[in-house]
């Protein structure tokens, strides 16, 4: 039987984003790590915010895709909860790839730091620097970030609930 797969575009997206989410998420924390103001947390800083505005313009992408190509159905026997469950946490997962980037644009700009993509594109500067809003919007970044780290492994893990408990076809779907 012939596995019902995702198109070529919605795979070279979905894992497109999940290495610059991974990229972006393992340099957020080694640069918070990074003691005082030197180049090298400042150049960090720089590619961190690149990533997440690379993100959020695959994720515009991405998500035009997905409301223009339908995603495979469930495989046969799969329990309703279960298929709720997968939606809701895909609805989550989407939420998250443009909140995440949104949040940390709004803390930079709080921050009093403009976001100048490549160093060549300034982004519009949607507030000033808020030095009340700047430390809401810095945990609201850091939260988002912890809910997305849970959700991954959820995905993760019911992927592979699948393909080796289940063993049905919902892992294969989305493999290049």
């Amino acid at each position: 039987m012939e596995i019902k797969k995702y198109t070529k575009t919605a795979i070279f997206l979905h894992w497109l984003v999940a290495l610059l989410i991974i990229a972006a998420f393992a340099l957020g924390t080694v640069m918070v790590d990074i003691h005082g103001l030197s180049p090298t947390k400042l150049k960090y800083f720089s590619w961190h915010k690149w990533l997440g505005v690379t993100v959020l313009g695959f994720a515009c992408i991405r998500l035009l895709w997905r409301l223009s190509h339908a995603a495979p159905a469930s495989p046969p026997g799969m329990p309703a909860w279960q298929h709720k469950l997968a939606s809701g946490l895909h609805g989550l997962l989407y939420l998250l790839i443009f909140a995440i980037p949104v949040s940390g644009f709004f803390y930079s700009l709080a921050a009093g730091v403009p976001v100048v993509y490549l160093g060549i594109f300034p982004l519009p500067v949607l507030i000033d620097p808020n030095p009340e809003l700047k430390p809401l919007l810095k945990e609201l970044h850091y939260v988002l970030n912890m809910v997305l780290l849970a959700s991954v492994c959820a995905h993760a893990l019911a992927a592979l609930k699948h393909h080796f408990i289940d063993r049905d076809d919902v892992l294969k779907r989305m493999l290049p």
